[in-house]
């Protein structure tokens, strides 16, 4: 995937939640690439501001219709937030999340997990049972401590920040990212 396909994944992202307002009629992109499976997150930024952030973790669906319901479900249906209005919708900006195959990440304890993350590189997955949390390799440039980002995992995926029980299974992932305005790749080479 190169990063000159963002424009046409931000167009499909802002025309899903445009059409969702009634503003008007959403982008249809048939280039081939848009029909392969794709995993994707969006996310939306108000003022600086998390407005909204829902994606995939595996690629079920053709990468076009990922993008137009992820961009759907975080405008309008992340927990965490009132839907979006359409006075915020001209103010919102997005960002769209390629994400590559989960790796799963095999070790015997938080010690040796931490030794094995790469900060500002990997997303990662926390499943315990039915909990559940991931973040994205952007959550680096607000927890760059590897302690402090998997603790900060735990919580978002309902566990205590120093959780640690067999069972327990985490993954990781790159991403490829775009913004409005400029294309920034996220994905970097692991020791």
């Amino acid at each position: 995937m190169t990063t000159d396909r963002g424009p046409t994944l931000l167009a499909i992202a802002r025309g899903a939640i445009a059409e969702e307002l009634g503003l008007k009629e959403p982008l249809f992109e048939a280039a081939r690439w848009l029909q392969e499976p794709g995993a994707t997150f969006v996310t939306l930024h108000l003022n600086g501001q998390l407005r909204g952030c829902i994606g995939s973790l595996s690629a079920k669906k053709p990468l076009r219709e990922d993008v137009a319901d992820n961009a759907r479900a975080a405008a309008f249906h992340d927990s965490r937030f009132k839907p979006l209005s359409r006075g915020e919708f001209d103010r919102i900006d997005l960002e769209v999340s390629l994400l590559s195959p989960l790796e799963p990440i095999h070790v015997e304890s938080q010690a040796e997990l931490l030794t094995r993350l790469h900060p500002g590189v990997d997303g990662v997955l926390v499943e315990y049972g039915a909990r559940r949390g991931v973040f994205l390799p952007q959550v680096w440039d607000q927890l760059p401590d590897p302690k402090t980002f998997l603790a900060h995992l735990n919580q978002k995926a309902g566990l205590r920040p120093d959780f640690w029980a067999d069972g327990i299974r985490f993954a990781r992932f790159t991403v490829i990212k775009w913004q409005e305005e400029k294309a920034v790749e996220c994905r970097g080479s692991r020791p």
